[in-house]
């Protein structure tokens, strides 16, 4: 098992940024197995901004986006998925078993139940001291990047103006 080094480990592999990108810090890593993170929700997070200001509290929605992008951290770091992408299918289960609030810090855990050359699954856990208060399924599928890019007509920063 290891950590990676640094932030900058998770902008190689994710296309996600601010404040989209929700993961901090990864903790553990066990290379096509699972991943373990560390979050902390701060009061000026995007995500604290609910529909309720008077009570902060973080989606299940949000939470099972958090796991997604720590699972894609895990799938996505082989050497084989370079110009790639992992994007949501479906999220067959997403429970919050307790409220997460701004401040909180969360332990969040993934790991594969299934992958395949284009397809997989995760299972993932969220933790606040030690107990369990979200948890959730979600398959994915894997994409060539560039074909993503092309269709949505998007053009690449520094290309054709």
């Amino acid at each position: 098992m290891s950590a990676m080094d640094s932030p900058t480990d998770i902008l190689r592999i994710l296309p996600h940024r601010y404040p989209f990108l929700f993961v901090d810090r990864v903790t553990e890593f066990v290379p096509g197995q699972r991943i373990a993170a560390i979050k902390r929700y701060a009061a000026n997070d995007e995500a604290s901004r609910s529909c309720l200001p008077a009570s902060p509290i973080i989606s299940v929605s949000l939470l099972m986006e958090l796991v997604t992008q720590l699972g894609a951290v895990l799938v996505m770091e082989r050497p084989e998925m370079a110009g790639k992408v992992a994007m949501i299918l479906q999220v067959p289960s997403a429970q919050l078993l307790k409220p997460i609030e701004s401040g909180d810090t969360l332990r969040v855990e993934a790991e594969v139940i299934k992958l395949g050359e284009r397809l997989g699954e995760l299972r993932g856990a969220v933790y606040r001291e030690g107990e369990l208060v979200a948890e959730g399924r979600m398959r994915f599928a894997i994409a060539d990047a560039a074909g993503i890019i092309e269709k949505s007509g998007v053009r690449k920063a520094g290309v054709g103006g």
